[in-house]
This record gives C-alpha cells, structure tokens and sequence, in this order.
C-alpha cells in the first residue's frame, strides 16, 4: 500500500459541476465533511475523479487480471459482503477453498494419495503468501538449531538480485538476512552455482523464481535442486528450496508440463503462486502450498472458536472478502486444464507476433526469453539519442502504460521496456501497439539528440576557480530547447482528446 501524501497544496476542496444540482458548497479534500451530501452527488464526484485514471486493459505494465467473465462477475458481486474468515458461518465458501487449495496442489504435483489433503491457505496475493512460507522456513531452521545447541539468531535467506520486492519485505520485517546472488550482462536471473556457493549453516531456503518480473525468464530449479543436494550431502546440513511461482505458476503446468520445477523436486517444500494473475482472478488473491504437514510448523497455527467452532488460521491478516476465493473456483471448473492450456498458448501466441513485430523495426534488442511467462521485455539498441523512458513517456499518449526500468545489480546500466502480455491483450492490440511504437520513434528521431553540458578546457577558463561552457554547446542547447518547444505547441494544435 503506498503511503499516503498530498498530490497538491493549491486546492484543499473538491467542486464538481454535476454535484452543484445537489449541493452548493464545495467538499473538503483531507478532512471529513460536516454534512451529508446525497448519494448521487458522492457518486458523480468520485466517478469524475476516477475517470483520469488509466485504462486497466491498456495498462501492459501489470501482470494482474483485468478481465473476467460476466458470470464471474457476478458470483463475485453476490459474494462481496461474506467474511472469508468466517468459516462456521459460510461452511461452503470454506469448502470451495479447500478444494482450490487441492487442486493447486495436483497441479503441482505434490506427494499425496487420493485420501490425504493437502495443505495450504487461501492468501491476499502472493506476498502475503511468501510471507507465511517464509515464516515457516525460518521457524523450522530456529527449532533445528535450538535442538543442535547451536545459535539461530541470524537467519538468511539466498535469492537473486531480481526478486520481488515483497522478498526484500519479508527480510526486513522478520529479520532475516537477504543474501543475492547479482545479474549480470545477458544474464537477469538468479545463477544456480552462485546460489549454492552462498548457502551456509544459517541459511533458511533458497528462494528460486518462476517466471521472474523483470523479464518473465524461469529460473533454472531442477539445477539448483541437484546442487543443494550435493551441497547437504557434503556440509550435513539440511537446507531446502522455496519456489515463488507467482507469475509461473499457472504457466509451466499448461506449457511445459515436462519442465521439473515442483513438488516433482524433493528439496521443494513450498510454492507460492498468485491466482490474481496468470490464475485469472481479479487483484486480491494468492495461493501458498506446502509439501506436507511436516513442512509447516504446528506452533505457526492459530485455533479460534469465538466465531462458532474450533478454527485453524494460518494467515497475516484476518478478516478478508470471500469473492477472489469463489471466483478462483469458479475458474477452475470452468475451464479445466484444457481452457487455461488454451488461454496460456494464445497468450504465448500474442507475445511472439509482438516480439517480431519489434525486431522487424530493427531498433530494438528482445531481452525476454521465448520460454518463460507471455511477456515482451525488449530495449533500444542505440540510446545513445533517446532512451527507454523516453519511449515509455510518449506511448501513454496513445493510451498505453509500458513501464521502463533499470535492471538490479550488477547489470543497472540495462535499460528495458516490458509488455506483459494477459487473456484480454489481443493480436489486434499486439499489432497496434507496434505500429504506435513506430510512431514514437519517427517522432523521436525528428527530435535532436540529447546533449549533456561539456566543460570547455583549461585554454577557456576564464580563471583559475571559473569554468566557461563551450559556446557551442550552448548553441545546440539553444536549438533543442526551441524544437522541443515546436514539438509541444504542435501536439497541443494537433492532438485533442476525444
């Protein structure tokens, strides 16, 4: 959640022109009103408001789900005033998460028979599930050590340096050490061998991703499995792996079915994986799955019985709406392994004529791998007159949200563009995007290229603590300041907004 601030300090009341039918004085902004006002005035004055924000499905910057079916849509409405949490209340709401935790669970092949149940927890999203898996980790390593007399006071954990930021939350917050493992050029994801080579005694788990945010890349697991386990064998230790399947997790079982990267891998203990995304969910659901109960601590389970029976709850949070979890379910039947098969191909689809729709402009390197999640992360080969951001700035005029972004260390000189691709992108918008990213770049290139200042030489200084700027950069400065003041006054004659 982001912290709360003033976005401006000019105006401290709202005033709407279709709210004046209602009520004469203006609201204020920061500060609870006296009176009521009706309640078509309090509609028209927030859907004024909202309509200056982005258009979700133009939004390509974010990989959570922006579309559902109508019928969902409903279930969804119908269900919106039931607390989750609530479970003697809404016995089936229960039940329907239970049986989404289990299918997950086949999903990801983990290793229990037809009579067992698996265990797992409906979350917020996945950091909140990171968050319990984590905590379990850390628990299981601090009650190991006390048991050998040795200190568990400084717990770490090893990840990469293209983590998530809810990992770098979850070190902070728990007190537990981050150790990454850097990028490095043409190479944006966590190195297995480095990995391992950082693991020591206190090492928690090792953190792999699949289908990393920067790039959609998956991490090499069943490589990093072998290694940890030639490293247990070697040190003694017991160290295991957690997969944050976040983006990846509701990919690789439909695409690559016979990539090993689950429960398939003894040394995988827990996975994570946002239903809110690649699950086809709206924003507020995540998944945490453990191998077996063996994985996730009793002392971590809370039991309550104020709400009607005994209640086992193993979550940061407590009360919670009970729609995600329904319209989770409501996607599972209704579109078995072969619909999401289908939805995850024509996504797969979709991001390959956008990828070669860019490399047909020539101007463009794809950073992004064929195998991976349905995304397009690509940057310009020359940047040396314009950059990413550059790009990423003109593109919103078109409607379009296409985030720019550096890479984490050691690889931050990497500038990247990132279109992600989802169930309601489509080859039509695909092509459209294209040929808007031809646009800005005709425009751009009409446009002189950036100059940084230079200082003029010791032979034009005007003494020995002053510093003369070149004449003629200052004339170049001079040109580019009256283009791009051209380059505005023309797109205000030229590009109204219907």
């Amino acid at each position: 959640m982001a912290l709360s601030k003033r976005t401006s300090q000019m105006d401290e009341s709202i005033n709407s022109t279709f709210a004046s039918r209602y009520v004469q004085t203006s609201l204020p902004k920061f500060k609870m009103s006296e009176n009521s006002i009706p309640k078509e005035a309090a509609y028209q004055i927030i859907n004024d408001e909202l309509m200056l924000d982005g258009n979700p499905r133009l939004n390509l910057a974010s990989f959570v789900t922006t579309w559902m079916e109508p019928e969902c849509d409903k279930l969804i409405m119908a269900s919106i005033n039931k607390n989750y949490v609530d479970m003697d209340e809404y016995p089936v709401t229960t039940e329907l998460q239970n049986r989404c935790v289990n299918m997950i669970a086949h999903l990801f092949n983990a290793p229990f028979g037809d009579g067992e149940t698996a265990v797992g927890v409906g979350t917020v999203g996945s950091s909140e599930a990171i968050m319990l898996a984590g905590l379990a980790f850390k628990r299981k390593w601090q009650n190991k050590m006390k048991a050998a007399g040795k200190p568990y006071d400084k717990p770490n954990i090893v990840t990469g340096a293209n983590v998530q930021v809810c990992w770098e939350k979850f070190a902070r917050y728990f007190e537990v050490e981050l150790k990454e493992v850097k990028l490095r050029d043409g190479y944006y994801v966590m190195d297995p061998e480095k990995a391992v080579e950082m693991v020591d005694e206190n090492t928690i788990c090792v953190a792999a991703i699949l289908g990393s945010t920067l790039n959609g890349e998956f991490e090499d697991v069943k490589r990093l499995n072998d290694l940890l386990t030639e490293k247990n064998k070697t040190t003694g230790w017991d160290t295991h792996i957690h997969v944050d399947a976040a983006s990846g997790g509701f990919i690789a079982p439909f695409l690559y079915p016979e990539l090993e990267w689950d429960f398939r891998l003894p040394l995988v203990k827990s996975i994570n994986v946002s239903g809110h995304k690649y699950g086809l969910v709206y924003a507020g659901i995540g998944w945490v799955i453990w191998r077996s109960k063996d994985d996730l601590p009793d002392e971590l389970i809370f039991h309550i019985n104020y709400l009607g029976t005994d209640q086992p709850t193993f979550t940061l949070n407590f009360s919670k709406g009970s729609s995600q979890v329904i319209a989770q379910y409501y996607q599972f039947i209704r579109l078995g392994h072969e619909g999401y098969k289908n939805i995850m191909e024509n996504c797969q689809g979709n991001a390959t004529v956008l990828k070669e729709g860019l490399e047909k402009t020539g101007r463009f390197n794809i950073v992004s791998k064929d195998k991976g999640v349905p995304l397009v992360a690509f940057s310009l080969k020359d940047s040396s007159r314009h950059s990413e951001f550059e790009v990423s700035d003109l593109l919103r005029r078109f409607g379009w949200i296409v985030p720019a972004y550096t890479m984490p260390p050691d690889a931050q000189h990497v500038t990247v563009l990132r279109v992600v691709i989802r169930e309601d992108f489509s080859r039509t918008l695909a092509e459209r995007l294209v040929g808007d990213i031809e646009k800005v770049l005709h425009e751009l290139d009409n446009l002189p290229a950036r100059v940084r200042m230079k200082l003029a030489g010791s032979e034009e200084t005007a003494g020995s603590d002053d510093t003369v700027v070149n004449k003629i950069d200052i004339e170049e400065q001079r040109k580019i300041t009256t283009a791009w003041k051209k380059f505005v006054a023309d797109r205000k004659k030229t590009n109204g907004v219907c």
